[in-house]
């Protein structure tokens, strides 16, 4: 059948701008090989980029929202703040500035009407459990636009990119959804079983090649080695640990599977960086930029 290219593109919040930024400079050095993509996965901040490139966004047009919009979007007003008690009782930001930029990009486009395929995570806050009319469970949430009757094509790319970007304390819930970072802030694993779903991807496992994108790996840690800890001293952690701990997870599940056929670039970032630090713009620029792709270009033109 020949090569079937997918992209996935971690959650992240303002440090996408690491993967838009690796993007350009591979484009540069492989012209063309992003139109070849078939397939676009992506959570949070991965997945409002893989709808705007399935949509036939530039990567031009995408770093200039990170870096024009990103202030209006991780913006607090005074009245809010002192409503929430700083983030106490209330998400940190209102929806309402992101919500704005994402309708000034796509307007009322359903994800049928993209030009690739694409598969966004998020979290369903209360499903009514499947043959149990009766039960409620929350329960991971994968939109997509391939054909058959689980598609999510009549859904907008505006209502689908604030399902997986509403992220826990950042934002509020939105419409019963919150950020697919709580299960798949890494989507690799997810984009490789939808291409294989055979009703809907079909795609033989030799033919897939996966590039797979982090938005810089945080030097987080814990030094004690018996705490016995509780919820005060385990709190502080918990949104990093949902948010970041699963990404090694899949990237050796499709490590193991795809073999060479396979890719991740993760810059490793110099201190943790939150997810909402727009002052910290200049210093993602220069990690994306000196981030060493040689043997990316290389992998590139020998499998992509």
């Amino acid at each position: 059948m020949g090569r079937y290219r997918i992209i996935s593109l971690d959650g992240g919040g303002i440090k996408g701008l690491i993967m838009v930024i690796i993007l350009e400079r591979l484009e540069r050095a492989v012209p063309g090989f992003l139109a070849k993509a078939d397939f676009f996965a992506g959570t949070s901040t991965g997945g409002l980029l893989a709808l705007g490139l399935a949509y036939g966004k530039s990567l031009t047009e995408a770093r200039k929202l990170y870096e024009e919009r990103g202030k209006e979007v991780f913006s607090d007003s005074l009245v809010d703040e002192v409503r929430d008690l700083g983030s106490l009782v209330g998400a940190d930001y209102d929806t309402g500035p992101l919500k704005g930029a994402l309708t000034d990009e796509f307007g009322l486009t359903r994800l049928s009407e993209l030009s690739k395929k694409v598969l966004v995570s998020a979290f369903d806050l209360d499903r009514q459990l499947e043959g149990s009319p009766s039960l409620r469970s929350w329960k991971a949430k994968f939109f997509h636009n391939f054909p058959g009757p689980e598609s999510d094509g009549n859904e907008t790319v505006v209502d689908v990119g604030l399902f997986t970007s509403a992220a826990p304390t950042y934002f509020p819930i939105y419409k019963g959804f919150i950020d697919g970072g709580v299960v798949a802030c890494n989507p690799s694993v997810c984009a490789l079983a939808q291409a294989l779903h055979q009703p809907t991807g079909g795609q033989a496992l030799d033919d897939i090649v996966l590039l797979s994108l982090g938005t810089g790996r945080n030097p987080r840690y814990v030094d004690s080695m018996d705490g016995d800890w509780g919820l005060i001293q385990w709190a502080p952690q918990l949104v990093h640990l949902v948010m970041e701990g699963s990404n090694d997870l899949a990237d050796y599940q499709c490590r193991q599977i795809l073999r060479e056929r396979y890719l991740r670039l993760n810059p490793i970032l110099p201190y943790p960086i939150g997810m909402d630090r727009v002052n910290q713009i200049p210093l993602i620029t220069k990690i994306a930029d000196q981030f060493p792709l040689e043997g990316a270009i290389s992998w590139l033109k020998e499998y992509f």
